[in-house]
């Protein structure tokens, strides 16, 4: 009995269900299954994640080098296509210009509803051939008021503006787009003009645009570029800038150069209505019902052109939150609607197999889907858990030459925030969390597929509040709101990568003085 209960047997390791012994368990657990299950599991998400980055790498590369083609050799789109102002005829007078109708959608818009309003209304064109429409779904009856004030306070000045409500918001603002165009006194318009409440259009805008559409019967879309009057706000705006200058810069010039076709962004753009017809109108199918109408209007045989020198001012979310809901939207919208429109695709028989395989392939698959999901399951979960794995084999092409050409070619869109490329590398392994769960419930057409949240717009109000004097207020009572300023997920994954960063750094601090041994050795044996 003394044997038994010595001193000896009454240690911690010998213990059962302590802590020493639970995680002895769990490194003799670990160790078994390690080489026959987790390495080449591991290995093969590796090989996965390399096939995608080149997939990525490829694209990137041919769109670069199209770009310089396009930039050195192309023709510019008024010598590509018909191009010639259109002006007042003596015998018809305005009936020589096209009558164009221009929708402005609206939610709730308090500090930018007048700034999209009268730049819209200050347009040049003539006012017997403009007709201006703001289609109001707000549900602030106090802002619905201000907007249709706003509206009347126009139509004073002889603007032919309307102001439309309806009953509910189905469809959100492809109901309300197509709404628009259900009413009698937009029968005889023959073009069609989008701006969002926040997108500020110069008065030539509809002289640089209308005459690609009027000469060239076949075109059926005119997309101009946006420019961000807030993009010097904060750091999350310079960040947002940089993603989407490329875009601009890069992929809409290269798809209007190559293939005539693009995604529509939604606003900014002149729409031939007789082709928005063709293709079977406004869908709310998806969250992205600008790109679902341009994938039909382009599988009609319809060509599109973006005008990178006509350019929209327009606002970037200022806010975390807001931002995080629009990429939701902008990354699961697109994944939905392949899923929705890939057979669809395939089997029309308008457009060329080439056609269909850009489509497919490039515009969805490579840059909606593989673009968000190899930037956070590659360098965020995969390449992390090698460092615990190291008989695992990351090649060091695929891990670093070939994310370095990506990350700089897609700093070309913004080279004045060319300095900012590292926080941008960061900014988007985290929004690329947010991308990848958006695709994967696109694809999966999950619950929050549909979910749309308009993006919340500033207007100048911040900087009409920073040049006021601030007032004398009494003390407001504190309020934490942890759920808007803690964020879980990200808070998870930074826990992880940071104890992945330590192990890393610990286990080359025990290799270094190893490694020179050995190497050491084999100098003096050679």
């Amino acid at each position: 009995m003394a044997d038994i209960i010595s001193g000896e047997n009454l240690t911690q390791e010998n213990i059962p269900g302590t802590t020493v012994d639970l995680v002895a368990q769990f490194g003799t657990l670990w160790e078994v299954i390690k080489a026959p299950l987790i390495v080449p599991l591991l290995q093969f998400a590796v090989y996965i994640c390399l096939a995608m980055t080149v997939m990525l790498f490829i694209e990137r590369l041919y769109m670069g080098v199209v770009i310089i083609l396009v930039k050195l050799f192309w023709k510019k789109p008024e010598q590509r296509y018909k191009w010639q102002p259109i002006l007042k005829d003596e015998e018809t007078g305005n009936l020589s210009f096209p009558k164009i109708l221009i929708q402005i959608p609206m939610f709730n818009e308090k500090e930018v509803y007048k700034i999209s309003i009268g730049a819209a209304c200050s347009l040049s064109w003539p006012t017997d051939r403009l007709v201006i429409q703001v289609l109001d779904d707000s549900t602030d009856h106090t802002i619905k008021d201000m907007i249709e004030n706003e509206c009347r306070r126009w139509a004073s000045k002889g603007v032919n503006i309307w102001y439309q409500i309806r009953e509910t918001r189905v469809g959100y603002k492809a109901g309300a787009l197509k709404d628009g165009l259900t009413h009698d006194y937009v029968i005889d318009c023959k073009y069609v003009t989008i701006f969002d409440a926040d997108f500020r259009p110069e008065p030539n805008f509809l002289q640089r645009a209308i005459p690609f559409l009027e000469f060239n019967p076949k075109i059926a879309l005119v997309q101009a570029r946006w420019r961000f009057v807030n993009s010097n706000e904060c750091l999350l705006t310079r960040m947002q800038e940089m993603s989407l200058d490329y875009h601009f810069t890069v992929e809409q010039e290269v798809g209007s150069a190559t293939h005539a076709f693009f995604g529509f962004n939604g606003t900014g753009g002149v729409w031939r209505i007789g082709a928005i017809n063709e293709a079977g109108g406004w869908k709310d199918r998806t969250t992205v019902e600008d790109m679902d109408l341009a994938v039909r209007a382009g599988l009609q045989g319809w060509k599109f052109l973006y005008l990178g020198d006509l350019q929209v001012k327009s606002e970037l979310p200022s806010t975390f939150k807001a931002f995080r809901f629009q990429q939701h939207r902008w990354s699961c919208g697109p994944a939905n609607l392949l899923r929705k429109m890939v057979v669809e695709i395939i089997r029309t028989k308008k457009v060329t197999v080439w056609k269909k395989v850009y489509v497919i392939y490039s515009f969805f698959l490579v840059r909606k889907i593989i673009a968000h999901m190899v930037t956070f399951f590659f360098f965020c979960v995969v390449l992390p858990i090698t460092i615990l794995v190291p008989e695992v084999e990351v090649p060091v092409w695929g891990a670093i030459y070939i994310p370095c050409i990506i990350t700089t070619l897609n700093s070309v869109g913004t080279p004045r925030s060319f300095h900012l490329l590292f926080y941008w590398i960061l900014f988007e392994n985290v929004m690329s969390f947010h991308r990848t769960k958006a695709t994967i419930i696109g694809l999966l057409d999950a619950k929050r597929s549909n979910e749309w949240v308009v993006t919340e717009k500033l207007g100048d109000s911040i900087k009409n509040k920073r040049s006021k004097p601030k007032p004398t207020l009494a003390p407001k009572s504190f309020k934490l709101n942890l759920g808007n300023r803690i964020h879980v997920a990200e808070l998870g994954f930074a826990a992880f990568l940071f104890f992945i960063g330590c192990y890393d750094f610990m286990l080359c601090g025990h290799r270094c003085p190893e490694l020179l041994e050995n190497r050491e050795t084999e100098l003096v044996y050679s």
